[in-house]
């Protein structure tokens, strides 16, 4: 006997087994299955120095990556998904880095990472990215084997980087001090970690490969959270140099200027070359002793972006609309990490996923216009190419901050390392 079904008892039925019903069919329209949710934010995670004497350039990399993430959601999102951004503490710490990592992806769900100040953190944090399965774009960390070995000799896709490598602060100032025949000797107050040491060697390499005839007289090295340096200068000035080559960056790097300023240096030297001494927060630190000539035109320096070059449109609508949102100028940590979400954008909106390997297709070989000018990201080691200028600090009326002048633009092929590499020595 056939069992008679009520409407009611049907409609019952028919919303307990998953139909959903509204206008349409007989005052109902009835479709399948749940239905959709909209998707969720599209979660970045970032991370780099919020403490310590180095805390401006973790504090530049979250304003930098903020407003980026302002701008495109003001615009609707990627793929009208808005973003999130979550940024921690490093501490300048390879164990802290990697416990970040782990927790914004396993714990907070981030899509993407960036950021990391520190070297010895970068490539701590690599070889973990392909066990969380989420790409990490690098806008600081200046090693070179992070691409050279963890991409190009390893193989981890999950790499890529935004910012110069050591290049820059090997290569690059010895290229552009080598056409000044006076400076014979030098000495250098560098970093008593890999970044120095690399750095140092990349310098006097290049050096020595353009002139013989410099020589190399004294070398300090000065550990993280160094303030007082007087025993590092008194040591180099000893051997009488012509010039000083330093890897001191940060409040480290502005409190050994100021000291070697008032321990006569700059009396005594040609040239002192600053590297990423054109960072805004060394610029700013030392503003009244440019204005007032202290330096007497010696003091040189170069860093991964500088806030007046280039002059095109977007490295000028970039720099007014950071001092709009933040009342500053950005320095180099800020523009890598606004571009990074950018690059982000492009790489989701060229693989149309969110899949790894996707992602890893679409980064490859792209070329993008940044605030720092075009970059294209190699395939063979994921290190983003783009030319930056080292140059003379002074003072610019027209600014209320140093700037570099008297530049010198090397384009970037001219001092970046190409495949096949070959080995760098890293120790002291």
């Amino acid at each position: 006997m056939t069992k008679k079904i009520t409407r009611r008892k049907f409609l019952k039925n028919a919303v307990v087994g998953g139909v959903a019903l509204g206008t349409g069919l007989g005052g109902y329209r009835v479709t399948y299955g749940q239905a959709k949710k909209p998707a969720g934010p599209i979660k970045i995670g970032g991370q780099g120095a919020l403490s310590g004497a180095h805390a401006d350039y973790g504090w530049m990399m979250m304003a930098g990556a903020t407003m980026a993430i302002e701008e495109i959601n003001a615009k609707g999102g990627i793929l009208r998904r808005k973003l999130e951004l979550k940024f921690m503490d490093e501490e300048l710490k390879p164990a802290t880095a990697v416990k970040n990592a782990r927790y914004l992806v396993t714990d907070w769900g981030a899509d993407f990472l960036f950021g990391v100040d520190s070297s010895g953190c970068a490539m701590a944090m690599g070889p973990v990215l392909p066990e969380l399965g989420r790409l990490c774009i690098f806008c600081h960390a200046s090693t070179h084997r992070l691409t050279e070995d963890l991409v190009y000799e390893k193989k981890i896709k999950q790499i890529f980087r935004i910012s110069a490598p050591t290049y820059q602060d090997g290569i690059l100032p010895a290229l552009i001090m080598k056409d000044f025949p006076e400076i014979k000797r030098w000495a250098g107050i560098q970093e008593d970690y890999e970044y120095g040491y690399v750095s140092w060697n990349l310098f006097k390499e290049t050096m020595k490969k353009y002139r013989p005839d410099v020589e190399f007289v004294s070398i300090a090295w000065a550990p993280f959270w160094t303030m007082d340096f007087s025993s590092h200068i008194s040591a180099v000035m000893a051997e009488k140099p012509d010039a000083i080559h330093t890897t001191k960056w940060a409040g480290e790097g502005v409190m050994l200027i100021r000291q070697a300023l008032t321990l006569g240096v700059f009396d005594n030297i040609k040239a002192w070359w600053q590297c990423m001494g054109g960072s805004v927060d060394i610029l700013q630190g030392i503003a009244r002793e440019v204005e007032a000539d202290k330096f007497k035109g010696k003091l040189w320096a170069s860093a991964r972006y500088i806030h007046n070059y280039p002059d095109t449109p977007e490295n000028k609508t970039f720099v007014e609309a950071f001092k709009k949102r933040w009342n500053r100028y950005p320095n180099y940590s800020a523009e890598t990490s606004y571009s990074t979400i950018y690059v982000i954008k492009a790489a989701v909106e060229k693989a149309k996923s969110f899949e790894t390997a996707k992602l890893v297709g679409a980064l490859e070989g792209m070329e993008i216009m940044t605030p720092a000018g075009k970059r294209f990201f190699r395939p063979e080691d994921h290190q983003a190419v783009y030319t930056v200028p080292g140059g003379r600090v002074i003072y610019d009326k027209n600014y209320p901050l140093p700037i570099l002048g008297d530049l010198r633009v090397i384009p970037a092929k001219e001092y970046y390392r190409y495949p096949p590499f070959t080995p760098i020595a890293a120790t002291k």
